[in-house]
């Protein structure tokens, strides 16, 4: 059975995670850092976001890449300099905006490189899990247990964030953000788990997801046939349809929150979807599921769109709230499941690009999801822009259509063979 005790038993298996989650704690630490560091250096809110916004796409749109040297160098090799860089990066960073005066251009710059040497910690970690325990049902009790804590570590970040500005300027949160992943990557690398690049045996990886007849897919540069040869198309659309929802409710909830005269209650209710989403995450990763990940999938994104557009006609604050924590039962285990997929269906030597593919789509779905409802609010009735931010969600739920046709056909295949069988042994 599966269980938390038995992902964390393996040998390395707790240092080797703990040492990925001290380096991930960066990532909630850095973006509240850096926004605070910016604009007390400047006094310029543009400029924050601008700096800010570079940062989050040369991250994003490079994870793919990044997570490609890691496939074929390996953590040891990979990780290191991207995590010099990247801390270096940070450093000069907090630097730069420690006193006023510092041109503007040059804090864009220095924001923009440090976010292209992002190292892809947490792709690392879910790639490693599968050295860790590579029994199907452990693995996806570790993956759930990788996405609670990453929810807890942006819980975390910006709570800690608060204690240093508290005591110290806003920019020792980005030095602060700079120890952190270079600590984090050092131990990572240092486990004996992330020694070398993954590597399997010829054939298609463990628990391929491919139905039994179906034609192979391209070969990989290992020799390795997997079926998606560039980026799993189910799990991203999925996830980045679970980053519009969750970026675009972001800011209805502010605006509803606002609408009631009541703007501090936006915490929590924000704090509402981060607790549905780590108890869905704890109870998926308990629980032995036997339908297919992929149709599992789908009905998650279906149901995390079917709870978004019921939240648009909550009457006051506290039904949104509520809401939002159903909703949030849904996030976690649908992002979990989305890497899963996306591993089992890559090569071996392509898993970490993989689930960077998926990160990229939350990400950049994330931030799309914002950018829309920002349009929107105040032209479109709240209860509309709620039912158009799960439209995402949903149609990426349509998904389970297919699976759930050749679910349906199955017994009816069994039964025709025993009817020929029984046949062909009275002529």
């Amino acid at each position: 059975m599966p269980s938390y005790a038995a992902v964390l038993r393996p040998p390395h298996a707790r240092r080797t995670f703990g040492a990925a989650l001290i380096g991930r704690l960066s990532y909630g630490t850095v973006s509240l850092s850096l926004v605070l560091a910016v604009k007390d250096a400047s006094g310029s809110f543009a400029l924050a976001g601008t700096a800010m916004a570079l940062f989050g796409a040369t991250s994003v749109c490079l994870s793919p890449v990044r997570a490609a040297f890691v496939d074929r160098y390996g953590p040891r090799r990979a990780l290191v300099p991207m995590a010099g860089c990247y801390a270096l990066l940070l450093l000069v960073l907090a630097a730069a905006t420690r006193h006023p005066g510092t041109p503007p251009p040059l804090i864009a710059a220095l924001a923009a490189a440090a976010g292209a040497g992002t190292p892809p910690l947490g792709p690392t970690m879910r790639t490693l899990w599968r050295r860790l325990v590579p029994e199907r049902e452990l693995l996806e009790c570790a993956y759930s247990l990788d996405g609670v804590a990453e929810e807890l570590l942006y819980v975390a970040g910006p709570l800690l964030v608060g204690a240093l500005t508290a005591c110290a300027s806003p920019s020792a949160g980005v030095a602060v953000s700079a120890l952190l992943v270079l600590a984090g990557t050092v131990a990572l690398v240092t486990s004996p788990v992330a020694a070398g690049p993954h590597r399997e045996s010829a054939g298609s990886p463990p628990g391929d997801l491919r139905p039994a007849g179906s034609p192979p897919g391209p070969t990989g540069p290992a020799g390795v046939r997997s079926r998606w040869p560039r980026w799993p198309r189910q799990p991203v659309v999925v996830a980045a349809g679970v980053g519009l929802a969750l970026g675009g409710l972001d800011l209805l909830v502010v605006a509803d929150a606002a609408r009631h005269g009541r703007p501090a209650a936006v915490a929590w209710v924000l704090a509402a979807l981060s607790a549905g989403s780590v108890v869905g995450g704890l109870v998926n990763g308990a629980v032995s599921w036997h339908a297919p990940a992929r149709l599992r999938l789908a009905l998650l994104a279906a149901g995390l769109g079917l709870s978004l557009a019921g939240a648009g006609l909550a009457p006051n604050l506290p039904v949104l709230g509520a809401a939002t924590a159903l909703a949030g039962l849904f996030v976690a285990p649908a992002l979990t499941t989305s890497y899963l997929i996306a591993d089992e269906s890559a090569a071996p030597d392509a898993r970490t690009r993989a689930g960077a593919w998926v990160n990229t789509a939350v990400n950049a779905g994330s931030t799309g999801g914002t950018a829309a409802v920002g349009v929107l609010v105040g032209r479109v009735p709240l209860a509309l822009c709620f039912a158009l931010v799960a439209a995402p969600a949903l149609l990426s739920g349509a998904s389970a259509l297919p699976v759930l046709g050749r679910v349906s056909r199955r017994p009816r295949r069994r039964r025709r063979r025993r009817a020929g069988a029984g046949s062909g042994a009275r002529t």
